[in-house]
């Protein structure tokens, strides 16, 4: 009877608790989704589920990958766009989800229908071609697509991606004529290079770097502002003289429209604290992704910049959905 006595009494002051701190009761049940649009296996869902593991290990809380992908980042971000602001559910968000919705019909805004929670890394793009190509510097390549105008190709993900992008501009800046082949992924686009279907192709470092490092390809040059220290021999475009061509791609973390400042200043927290985690970032940096958490204000600025240069490139190429 003393036992009953005393369970009730504990259960007592635990549903006292729970009314008088409603939002805390709340946080020791939740799980929080994090919407990736690409397929398992790729950049993002590595870099996600190195960020859950930590923020599982550091907070106790339960965070998992969901895959949504297809549309461009567009099937991922309407599904987020339309979730319940309370931080349960978030999206990785790219430069790439910025230009398809410019260039098709989407059901959200890209800026007003989500709340910035963080800049999280940056993944440098590489230009490269098969192990065995007569091409052994940008500049070969370059001089080989003058001399055969329509001959080369050069693929990527895409269309409308930041490396379709990012191939355009160097067309026009280049003054080639090289034909473009979008893929539906960064594998089958590297797959189709390996079997000397196409003359080269520009992807994110992370998803080449084995070949790379085995000689199944050959890196002519990479996108960024700055050499990659997984390649220092490789010159950037800029210092071959493609200035207007530097181009980086970068995943950024988001949640709904009006999730409150207090649950996006947790989420900021948690997210950001677990990416700077040294031995978060050392296998992140091991991968070519490189750890910048620009945050909350800093993150929105960074979005709207980018909007406003995709949509002058986008104008300026002509490039249509």
């Amino acid at each position: 009877m003393e036992a009953l006595r005393n369970l009730t009494v504990g259960a007592l002051v635990l549903l006292a608790v729970a009314l008088a701190h409603p939002a805390a009761w709340a946080q020791a049940g939740r799980t929080i989704r994090v919407i990736i649009s690409v397929p398992p296996g790729g950049s993002i869902d590595i870099l996600v589920r190195s960020l859950a593991d930590q923020i599982g290990k550091t907070n106790g809380q339960t965070v998992v990958v969901e895959s949504r992908p297809g549309g461009g980042g567009i099937i991922a971000a309407e599904a987020v766009a339309r979730a319940a602001p309370d931080g349960n559910t978030l999206l990785i968000n790219t430069n790439g989800m910025l230009i398809n919705s410019m260039l098709r019909k989407v059901s959200f805004d890209p800026i007003t229908s989500f709340e910035p929670i963080c800049h999280l890394v940056s993944s440098p793009q590489v230009l490269v071609v098969n192990g065995t190509s007569p091409y052994r510097s940008l500049g070969e390549f370059v001089a080989a697509a003058r001399a055969k105008p329509g001959e080369l190709s050069l693929a990527s993900v895409g269309p409308h991606t930041t490396q379709h992008l990012a191939i355009e501009r160097f067309k026009r800046a280049a003054d080639i004529n090289v034909i473009y082949v979008p893929y539906t992924g960064g594998a089958p686009a590297i797959n189709a290079l390996l079997g000397e279907h196409v003359s080269a192709v520009l992807q994110n470092y992370s998803e080449i770097g084995e070949q790379l490092v085995a000689g199944k390809l050959r890196a002519l040059a990479v996108m960024s502002a700055e050499r990659v220290g997984h390649l220092p021999a490789v010159p950037t475009v800029a210092e071959l003289g493609y200035k207007d061509v530097v181009t980086d791609v970068w995943f950024g973390l988001v949640a709904p429209a009006k999730t409150t400042p207090d649950t996006l200043t947790q989420l900021v927290g948690w997210f950001r604290t677990a990416l700077l985690a040294p031995e978060v970032k050392d296998k992140l940096v091991l991968r070519a992704l490189y750890p910048n958490p620009k945050c909350g204000t800093d993150f929105a600025a960074h979005i709207r910049r980018q909007s406003d240069e995709y949509a002058r490139v986008i104008r300026d190429l002509g490039i249509k959905g």
